[in-house]
């Protein structure tokens, strides 16, 4: 069994090829099986792509990537499999994709993990948003051997196109990366957040419950990511993401948060966040949207929060009572153990190549 893996970023890079299928190549050379992995921007474009500025190198990065990947279309012969995470292309029409299934006739796995049919614009994706191609995602489906979608409401839309869509859950590795779990009975206690810039604007809305709690409590808010956020909270810390120390850095954590708007794009979330938290032993607070309200249980392992009132309270909670924070912790690490480890997802995983 031979594998192509088509992704966008470079290996090891995003946490949506780390987590969807990066951390299962062990277990192809286990099964006796091949693989190669092919990104389309290299790892100098995308080091400077979300950093102002550079735009000749963004340019010309992109352009090295489309290059890439028409090479790479000579090689596609040679593998039983094609496994494509989100889109082969950042712009433009599905024409690798259209290649690859019609005229080469491979079997293409189609992976993803948001609602990527949908248009998504902001700051830093405006001046692509009209150019990429929103609607190829349909065809690419159809096209499709078998589709892998991260969650039951983005399976519901591939099936439209495809009868062999799955739900293939966004897991975590519990016994090499997510191997800890929170000592709960530390001072000062942390509400943390991680992402990045892309999402941060989530937290808007918690911003003003963390400014009241601030009056009542004493506590550190920390925040992971890739741009430090500006807000008025004496109680913000923010610390850079590194890839290096991203499980010491959760692990300051002693409740982890993951508010999201209540709409159709934050419906195909796959909550990757709170199931990081969770790993850890870490309960997560959570916005009642999307696949959220699948992985946290509320008042078991973590709070499901509707509006302000119930932020505040949860929160509350949460900082004044170390043995309720100690208990939710290991009935988070269990759930993802049950259900959402990679041990306990790799025949699932394995059973897109046949």
């Amino acid at each position: 069994m031979k594998i192509l893996f088509v992704a966008p970023y470079p290996h090891g890079k995003a946490p949506s090829q780390r987590f969807r299928f990066e951390q299962y190549f062990g277990f192809i050379k286990e099964e006796s099986g091949q693989y190669t992995f092919a990104s389309f921007l290299d790892e100098k474009t995308w080091n400077i792509l979300y950093k102002p500025g550079h735009s000749v190198q963004k340019v010309w990065g992109i352009l090295k990537g489309f290059f890439k990947r028409f090479v790479l279309l000579f090689l596609v012969p040679k593998f039983d499999f094609i496994f494509i995470h989100r889109e082969a292309t950042p712009i433009g029409p599905p024409w690798f994709e259209w290649i690859v299934a019609k005229v080469l006739q491979k079997k293409i796995i189609y992976d993803f993990d948001d609602a990527i049919w949908l248009p998504n614009t902001s700051e830093n994706n405006k001046i692509v948003a009209g150019i990429k191609w929103h609607h190829k995602v349909k065809a690419i489906c159809g096209w499709a051997y078998k589709v892998s979608c991260g969650n039951s409401f983005l399976c519901e839309f591939a099936k439209q196109f495809n009868p062999n869509a799955f739900v293939n859950p966004t897991t975590i590795d519990t016994i090499h990366l997510h191997n800890q779990v929170k000592n709960q009975n530390t001072n000062p206690v942390v509400i943390g957040w991680t992402g990045t810039h892309s999402t941060m604007k989530y937290l808007d809305q918690i911003v003003p419950v963390l400014q009241e709690l601030e009056k009542e409590f004493s506590f550190e808010f920390r925040v992971i990511s890739d741009r430090e956020p500006d807000w008025s909270l004496r109680s913000l810390v923010y610390k850079p993401w590194q890839k290096e120390t991203e499980i010491a850095d959760l692990l300051h954590f002693h409740v982890g948060l993951m508010p999201l708007e209540d709409d159709i794009w934050a419906k195909g979330k796959c909550a990757f966040k709170a199931l990081q938290y969770m790993a850890l032993g870490i309960p997560a607070l959570v916005s009642p949207v999307g696949m959220n309200t699948e992985v946290v249980e509320h008042g078991i392992n973590g709070f499901i929060c509707n509006n302000d009132d119930q932020w505040y309270a949860n929160l509350e909670e949460i900082i004044s009572k170390p043995k309720l924070r100690e208990d939710l912790g290991v009935a988070a690490r269990q759930k993802i153990e049950q259900y959402y480890a990679v041990t306990g997802n790799r025949l699932n995983f394995l059973g897109f190549f046949v």
